[in-house]
């Protein structure tokens, strides 16, 4: 990759088709109810080689990933280790990273250290209300561990962006797992990891500036809400406190990024705090 030659980096897409083989029951409706709360038009996701060719059209990079959410949802995950070659095919505009439900405990970690070092994953993708986890449950630290010690970091969703709403019981998810407050912990026990709590994290978003202000190794991506509809409190933190600490993300394909960067134009970010929100803090966080 060339990151001079890109505009952007999107810290927050998904790739979402099962791998191989035919989708789930309930997949489809699952992907629909998406499309209709986002207002996205799309009652199915895109492969990544679609996803490839619409950021590489726009001139963006983007970090991509699944969701091991085998367990809880019943939906068969995406292989990491296609998600790793499909991206390293399009390594001009993809950066590779997984996700492991923490329930697999050893079995993760082995997993963890053998993604990074054979398939070149930068990161792993945690989502505690579909995995159903609390982050600070000591049994995911032997996966954290993993991670902390092949170098690699880990992204987290919090707060509610609208996965599994109107479904009857929001599909059994529960919001309470992606508390920002739980990162704290896991900030503290794993200060060498680098840690990316997703979405502005409502309804949480002021225990979120908080860590992310006190601990090093916290950032926040912007993905999963329009621009338009972040707090007032989120905007004065990225212009100040942690501008070195905010990422662009769009969470493609509920959000695409060209509706996500057209709002973004219409809020109150100072022009020269802008470039580093878009691309240059995931540059240095990547090591680019």
């Amino acid at each position: 990759m060339n990151i001079d030659d890109v505009i952007a980096i999107d810290f927050h897409t998904h790739a979402e088709e099962p791998c191989c083989q035919s989708r789930d029951d309930g997949y489809n409706e699952f992907h629909a109810g998406m499309g209709e709360y986002f207002g996205s038009g799309r009652s199915y996701p895109p492969d990544m080689h679609e996803t490839a060719d619409y950021f590489r059209a726009l001139k963006i990079a983007c970090v991509i990933f699944p969701v091991d959410a085998e367990r809880e949802t019943g939906f068969r995950r995406y292989s990491n280790e296609e998600v790793a070659k499909i991206a390293a095919e399009n390594d001009d505009i993809m950066i590779p990273f997984a996700s492991i439900d923490p329930a697999k405990g050893k079995m993760g970690a082995r997993e963890a250290r053998r993604l990074v070092r054979e398939f070149g994953v930068r990161g792993f993708k945690f989502h505690p209300t579909m995995q159903g986890f609390y982050p600070n449950d000591r049994s995911a630290y032997v996966l954290y561990e993993a991670i902390q010690d092949e170098g690699a970091m880990a992204l987290f969703h919090t707060g509610q962006t609208g996965v599994g709403s109107g479904m009857p019981g929001g599909m059994g998810m529960r919001i309470k797992y992606s508390n920002p407050v739980y990162l704290d912990d896991v900030a503290v026990d794993f200060p060498d990891m680098p840690i990316i709590m997703a979405h502005p994290s409502f309804p949480w978003q002021d225990e979120a500036l908080s860590i992310a202000s006190h601990k090093p190794n916290v950032y926040i991506d912007l993905s999963g809400w329009s621009p338009k509809y972040f707090s007032e409190n989120l905007v004065r933190y990225s212009n100040s406190l942690l501008k070195h600490k905010v990422l662009f993300g769009s969470d493609w394909p509920a959000i695409t990024p060209d509706r996500w960067l057209a709002d973004f134009e219409k809020i109150n970010i100072k022009d020269e705090v802008r470039p580093l929100i878009l691309k240059e803090n995931a540059r240095k966080l990547l090591g680019f």
